[in-house]
Formats: C-alpha cells, structure tokens, sequence
C-alpha cells in the first residue's frame, strides 16, 4: 500500500527545531552542545529510542549495544537517534512484582514521547511486563513505533541435561523440598540455568508477549524468535532503525496497526503457542489504549478454535532455541494461516498475511503439523461460574489431565504469608485431592497481583509422589510455570469477591471442558458470610501505591487505570 509520504515541515520535531525563533535557536544550541551539526539535524525525523536497560534487569543486558545497532539503522535511513532511558522492570528482582509497575512504565513511555521531539519511537523491551508496557505507552501517544524484543537467552545446561529458565527452576526446587536433590546439585543447576542474556528461553510470559506483539504487527516480521546472542537480533534491531524512519515519512501509527483484527491475531498466536496465561492480561490492556474490541469471553472463543501447535515447555518439550531454528512464528502462523485475519497492517507497511509468505517449518516435533497438533484447542482455558462471576483462567496444558475435572475440598490460605508459614505443616489437613485456595493476592490484594498462583504442593504430599493438584487463587503465575492453576479469579478476595467467602472443607469443583469453576456452598450460607466479611486497609498512604489503589482496574480488564483507558486525544505541547 502506497502512503503520502510527509514533508520536513510536518515532522513533530519542526517545532522544537526548525522554526526561526528563540525556542528553536535554544534547542539546536543544545543539541550541537552534544557534539552534533546543524547537518545531523536538519529536517530529518527525530527517533526516540525507548531503552529499558538496567543492571538490575540481567534479561536486558545486552540493551546497550542493541541501541547503538538501532541507531546505526536510523542513521543509515536518514533519521536522528535519540536514546531515552525508561523504568527498567527486572521480572526476577523488582519486588513485591512488576506488575504493580507496569502501568508506572506505561505512563513514563507515554509522556516521554509526548513531552519530547519524538516523531516516532524504536522501544527496546522483552522481560515480562516491558513488553506490555512499552506497547500501551505508545498507543496512547499514537506515534509512529516499532518494537525490538530483547529475545530468549540460550538454553541451561546440568550434568547433559537441557535446562529450562522459570520451569526447571519450580521442578527442581521442589525437588529439592522433596529431599531428591543434594546441595551440590542445585548449586551446579544455578550455574547452568541461565547461561546468556536475554528473556527466559521457556514460551514464558517474555517469549508469549514478544510473539503476540509480532502477531499484533508492531514488529518486524520473524522479531520475536530471535535468541537474544544470536547476530541474527543485532541485525533485526539495526533494521528496526531503519523502518521506523520511513514509518515516521509515512505516518504510520500504532492504532493503524493494532486494530481488532490485530488483537485477535495476537490472541490466536498465543493459544497455538500454549503461551502464558499473563497475555490475557496484558492484551485485554493493550487493547483498551488502542480502542479495540477485546475480552475474555473472546478470548475463550479464539482459544477454542485454535489447535496447539508450539511443543516449547512448560507445555511441551523443547525450548526457544528449538523453536526458533524450527520456523519460530512465522511458521506457526503459516500453519494456522487459515484462522487469521491476514490482510490487518503491520509496521512493515503490508500485512501479516505478507509476513508470513513464504515461511517454512524445519521440524514437526518442535512445532506440530495442523493434522496432527498437540490438542485440539489453545493453551489457556477461560473459567466461570458462582466463585469466579467475573472469569478466571487456566493453562491447562500445564495441568495433570487427571485435574481438568476435579472436585475437593478447600484448604485456605487467607495470605501469602499464612500460606508461606503453613504450607509445609506436616499437620495440615491436605490430601492430594484437596483444592489449595490463596486469598489476598490480586491486584490490590497483592498488591500488583503477583505471580504466586503456582501455589507450592505441601511437603507432606511432595514425599507421597505428588506433584500437581489444583490450585486457586487471584494471583498471576509465572508463564514459566505449571500446574492445575486456576488463576485471575476475578473479582479479587481483597474487595469482596467470592474467593473472600471461601472456608476450609467447601467443595470447590473444577471443570476445565465445560469451563466451569463452582463453589459448593448454597447461596444463603454465601449471604451470610458475605454479610460478615470486612475489607481491609490498602496498605499505601502515599506515593504511586496511592494512585494504584485508586484506580487499577480487575483482572479481566487488563489491570489498567481507569483514566490510561480509552483513546482520549491530549494536546500537544505549547512550546514557549
């Protein structure tokens, strides 16, 4: 498609420098204080490079370089780079989650483009909630942006074992509770998990949201596979510099791109890859800042129809590696090509469908033929019924089959900290029938919803060989992660929802097929107890906990503030 390409005058950054006045004259004075010329900035487009490095976000770590190969690719196409350092979101170390930070990110990326001379944006995200994160902030800004995905470190190694980041983590610490793993062991495992830079090489939350933003049409096509070490990505990231010169030219913004037929794009990739439950999440977010249509009872509806194809654990075997030298998404898509919507616009300039032209898959045991998938359906189940009236979620091909219906009685956490003090009580009255329950940890009960859905199995029970049973709670789980994990369960225990009312010995019955998630409590017992409950205090009397409390939305929102919703235009600003 042929777009009308802008002239000088047009750009943004006109305003800031290209005008005969005072203003202007400071600003360039500024810019050649930095060492450039009048001719590195004269009429040319203005990228702002959205930088999430940190040392404290080792999946980032390879972000310095990858920005100066982005700014080799603006300045190839005629453009001028312009590095911003964002809020870095370190998934393993930032407490009490990221989550609760995701929306900070959001608003930072958000104003920085709009406060500064941006006429588009290369933003440089991977781990976890960056990814969202960056994405949410440029759709409101509405600027021309391109994502770079940091890209999946290199698989771990232990003793000729493959080891996988997240999952091998949860397996062999339990293991290790278990009394089946000496010191020495898990000390040569930590050596060997986590052997690069890059996001965890499992279809975590990292390697799901990357795929779902190159499904969505906001990166260059194949992006989102690349391993992180692979020169492969410097070259994707110098390359994303150069597009995104022509796309500021062209005037092509993130709302063009991420459309409803996008979104549900996105959606299908993440059911064919077994993807992380947090893309529900995420999505459901981001598709509220583009004002697309987007929601859970969609989700399930897209999830039901889509065959899981992606082998990759925790749902399957392999690993990103694997999955990328396979045919990465590119062949995924072109195995299900029939299910998308391929004429929706990518930040290429034509569409998915183009994208995809051509791809080949390498290897059937890493992404499965359309005859013959790993089920019939996509990786995350959508759940209701009287405990989760606003929708919960399950990954349920990261479950036992043997739990997918399951009925038993409830053992209560009220917290995560009576779970962390009880849970390995040898007098803890658990079978492995039992349904383990976390209140208190959704997004305000949390706070931020932290990723503690993947509820530790009692040690009494890991000694008797068991190693799932069904969980619930209205936390998150890590997409690394495993189980029969009933997570999201909205509304959340902390404002009142049904999960608050619920005792030690209820039936709580799981039903994965019929989609159904029931309380076995009758509805007068529910009224009286629901009568008695009492909220309790949000725990910030100040700062950016008080504005999160405030106004964070449910999970089956997206967890967004209700004022960062919707498309709303905000001026830009006046320059005096």
């Amino acid at each position: 498609m042929t777009r009308q390409r802008r002239t000088a005058t047009e750009l943004r950054s006109h305003r800031w420098f290209g005008r005969d006045d005072l203003r202007s004259f400071g600003h360039r004075s500024r810019a050649k204080q930095s060492g450039f010329s009048e001719e590195d900035l004269a009429g040319k487009p203005v990228i702002a490079i959205l930088n999430t490095w940190s040392d404290a976000n080792p999946c980032h770590a390879h972000f310095r370089l990858r920005a100066e190969e982005v700014k080799r690719g603006i300045w190839q196409a005629g453009g001028f780079p312009m590095e911003i350092p964002l809020l870095t979101l370190g998934e393993t170390l930032m407490k009490p989650t990221t989550m609760l930070y995701r929306n900070l990110l959001a608003m930072e990326a958000e104003e920085a483009l709009r406060s500064y001379p941006a006429d588009g944006a290369v933003l440089l995200g991977g781990c976890d909630k960056t990814v969202p994160a960056l994405l949410m902030g440029a759709t409101s800004a509405n600027l021309p942006a391109i994502f770079v995905p940091a890209g999946p470190m290199l698989r771990g190694n232990w003793r000729g074992r493959t080891l996988a980041s997240g999952s091998d983590v949860w397996k062999y610490w339990t293991e290790r509770r278990a009394g089946t793993l000496d010191d020495c062991s898990i000390r040569e495992i930590e050596d060997g998990i986590a052997r690069s830079f890059g996001t965890c090489m499992t279809m975590g939350t990292a390697s799901t949201m990357a795929a779902a933003a190159e499904a969505l049409g906001m990166t260059l096509p194949g992006a989102s596979s690349i391993p992180a070490a692979d020169s492969s990505h410097a070259r994707m990231a110098a390359a994303a510099g150069r597009r995104i010169v022509d796309m500021v030219w062209e005037d092509l913004t993130p709302r063009e791109v991420m459309t409803t037929p996008a979104f549900e794009n996105a959606v299908t990739a993440a059911m064919a890859l077994g993807g992380s439950t947090n893309a529900i999440i995420h999505l459901i977010a981001m598709a509220g800042r583009a004002g697309a249509a987007l929601d859970l009872d969609r989700f399930d509806e897209l999830s039901r129809r889509t065959p899981f194809l992606a082998n990759i654990r925790p749902s399957g075997q392999y690993l990103m590696e694997d999955f990328f030298y396979a045919g990465g998404l590119r062949g995924v898509l072109a195995r299900i090509r029939d299910l998308l919507r391929t004429d929706a616009l990518t930040v290429t300039g034509r569409t998915i469908g183009d994208a995809i032209d051509g791809a080949e898959v390498c290897n059937d045991q890493v992404i499965a033929r359309r005859e013959e998938p790993l089920g019939p359906e996509g990786g995350v189940a959508v759940l209701r019924g009287n405990l989760a009236p606003d929708g919960a979620v399950i990954k349920h091909t990261a479950a036992e089959r043997r739990l997918l219906r399951h009925a038993g009685p409830a053992v209560v956490f009220r917290d995560y900290n009576d779970l962390d003090a009880r849970i390995d009580d040898p007098a803890l009255p658990v079978t492995a029938d039992s349904v383990l329950v976390l209140q208190n940890a959704g997004p305000l009960g949390g706070p931020g919803m932290p990723e503690w859905g993947m509820l530790p199995i009692p040690k009494k029970l890991l000694a008797a060989g068991v190693r799932d049973m069904v969980r619930v709670s209205d936390a998150r789980m890590s997409g690394t992660a495993y189980g029969a994990c009933v997570l999201h369960v909205a509304p959340e225990s902390f404002i009142g929802g049904p999960l608050a009312l619920v005792r030690d010995g209820d039936t709580i019955e799981l039903d994965v097929p019929a989609r159904r998630l029931t309380l076995g409590v009758a509805d007068d017992e529910l009224a009286r107890r629901r009568e008695a409950w009492r909220p309790a205090e949000v725990g910030y009397p100040r700062g950016f906990g008080y504005l999160y409390a405030r106004h964070v939305t449910q999970a089956n929102r997206g967890c967004d503030f209700d004022f960062l919703e919707g498309t709303a235009p905000i001026g830009e600003p006046e320059i005096h």
